[in-house]
């Protein structure tokens, strides 16, 4: 969907709220990023530029790459700026996620997967929760920008309150601790952040309809001005407050224009009704 004329002075106006709410835009780096992260798979796939600024990851036809955080967090706040694979980019998935390092079948997870597509068709930013090894809980968004052209910042807010997903500090997506109420919440466990670059043909566009082109290969994202601080941090600014009216506008303004697909609103996949969060304010 097209970000229209008509739209830009009301989002720019947004934008500038949010940031002001969040107290972010774009990250400072602190130092290298392999201060904070270090790559750990992808067989030399995976590297950092000399200067310490930016994390690029490849995917050829033997192999992708990752990295994880060096540090494990309960509640925090964190923010990537991310570069996301150009041109024919079908059948990749980029990604950024919290997830916990215990038994699988309990493990809990926040997931933003960039799914590829064809040139010219846009990237799918999927979202997942998971807690205590429930998930099922997808939400999916085009943006509002070509993602491949510059970086852009994405961002995981987690707090005992609620996980919220931001793009360029636009609020997307808010899943709310309702854990008194029966609703599996991540709030026990302490994650790691990761970010891959990988193969995933079979499913990840036009559920699989489309395949990987390795005649474009290699396949290149790049990761840069990560920041991570936890709830007892001030380098956290606004982290864990609640959105206010200017922030709530600003989401219904993305999911009403980007939203392209809410589990809450799958009949088909839950003839017997939705999951109750669904219903929950």
């Amino acid at each position: 969907m097209a970000f229209s004329s008509s739209w830009r002075p009301v989002a720019a106006a947004l934008l500038v709220a949010l940031c002001c709410f969040c107290g972010i835009g774009l990250p400072a780096a602190a130092g290298r990023i392999d201060e904070g992260l270090e790559v750990t798979w992808g067989d030399g796939r995976g590297s950092v530029s000399p200067d310490g600024e930016t994390l690029t990851l490849s995917l050829d036809h033997t192999s992708g790459s990752g990295f994880r955080s060096r540090d494990t967090y309960l509640f925090a706040r964190a923010d990537m700026q991310i570069k996301l694979v150009p041109n024919n980019s079908a059948g990749t998935v980029t990604t950024f996620y919290f997830i916990s390092e215990g038994p699988w079948d309990v493990h809990d997870e926040v997931d933003l997967e960039f799914l590829g597509n064809v040139s010219g068709q846009p990237y799918t930013l999927h979202t997942n929760v998971f807690a205590n090894g429930n998930g099922g809980k997808e939400q999916q968004f085009h943006l509002w920008f070509d993602p491949t052209t510059d970086f852009h910042t994405y961002s995981i807010e987690w707090t005992n309150n609620h996980i919220m997903v931001l793009v360029d500090g636009t609020p997307i997506r808010e899943f709310k601790n309702h854990a008194d109420r029966g609703v599996p919440y991540p709030s026990s466990q302490r994650m790691r952040l990761y970010g891959s670059l990988w193969d995933a043909e079979d499913w990840a566009t036009q559920g699989g309809r489309v395949k990987t082109d390795w005649s474009q290969a290699p396949f290149v994202a790049q990761y840069r001005n990560f920041t991570a601080a936890s709830s007892s941090s001030p380098a956290a600014g606004g982290y864990g407050q609640e959105m206010d009216a200017t922030a709530q506008q600003a989401m219904k303004w993305a999911r009403d224009n980007y939203m392209v697909y809410d589990y809450c609103a799958d009949g088909k996949r839950f003839p017997q009704g939705v999951p109750p969060e669904c219903s929950m304010p």
